[in-house]
């Protein structure tokens, strides 16, 4: 699998994860057991629902191939398939990291997904 799946995490907390070499897990996660991650069509709604009104944070793109078995698609939000990792997310598997700012209509400004 060559997908793009997505993180969004605080900017801090990605910052002490470059410093350890690897990603545990914002506090949802630990709690759940599994990193949460978005595909792109479900990002937008994942920032609104679970970000709204937050600053300094980060949209990071991983390549899910590199992530291995430990990534599962599992049903979540209206029965939708998201992906979680159980595991650890290394850094090498990161595409990108861009600011997630908030708009002036307090929403989140996507940056270019593609890239």
């Amino acid at each position: 699998m060559n997908a793009t799946i997505y993180k969004i995490a605080p900017e801090a907390l990605w910052r002490e994860a470059e410093a350890k070499g690897r990603f545990t897990g914002a506090p949802v996660d630990l709690a759940d057991g599994f990193i949460h991650f978005s595909t792109r069509e479900q990002a937008i709604e994942t920032a609104q629902k679970h970000f709204a009104g937050q600053e300094n944070l980060l949209l990071v793109a991983v390549d899910a191939g590199a992530l291995g078995d430990k990534l599962v698609f599992e049903p979540s939000r209206g029965g939708a398939l998201f992906p979680h990792l159980y595991a650890d997310m290394p850094l090498a598997a990161v595409k990108w990291v861009k600011p997630l700012p908030l708009g002036p209509d307090g929403g989140h400004v996507f940056p270019d997904m593609e890239a």
